[in-house]
């Protein structure tokens, strides 16, 4: 799996028009209009489940499946729920098609992610509580991307919806 991290910083919430999705520094893949998304919606502590079905639904609709799709909601579930827990407990989640790959960003108005959990996680010791949310979502996803700041956080989460073919192999 190619990994990349990038981060930066969120401009004000004032500063992004609200159709235009995130920060380019976040995603490598801009968001597309309204009619190319496939997910669009804030949510709350009361509707983590539910994003979780409607992420999968709309991409097993998109043709992911199997443990890809079941990891990439996985991945998405962990934010949501980070988001939830330690960024003010609202977020914003779009989930769209682009290219070859299924794009999900998530974006919240908590205080921002220190400084010290930026870096790819390593794996978390079996005796650690927490701490496994964003180290799963880099074992499951193509890309991770982190924008952060006093005024909000935006993690964009990539993977391939279709597996590149091995043109090596015959």
């Amino acid at each position: 799996m190619e990994e990349r991290v990038r981060q930066g910083v969120r401009p004000a919430p004032g500063a992004e028009p609200v159709e235009a999705g995130v920060s380019p520094t976040v995603l490598a893949e801009p968001v597309p209009a309204a009619a190319g998304r496939l997910l669009d919606r804030r949510f709350g502590r009361d509707e983590i489940t539910l994003v979780r079905h409607e992420v999968s639904a709309r991409l097993g609709t998109a043709g992911l499946g199997g443990d890809r799709l079941a990891g990439f909601v996985l991945a998405v579930n962990e934010v949501v729920t980070n988001v939830v827990l330690h960024a003010g407990g609202n977020g914003r989640l779009l989930l769209w098609l682009a290219g070859d790959s299924a794009w999900c960003s998530v974006t919240d108005s908590g205080p921002g992610i220190p400084t010290h959990y930026l870096t790819t996680p390593e794996i978390p010791e079996a005796y650690e509580v927490g701490g496994r949310g964003i180290w799963l979502a880099h074992q499951l996803c193509d890309e991770v991307t982190v924008a952060t700041g006093p005024i909000g956080t935006t993690i964009g989460l990539r993977i391939m919806v279709a597996t590149p073919i091995d043109t090596h192999r015959q």
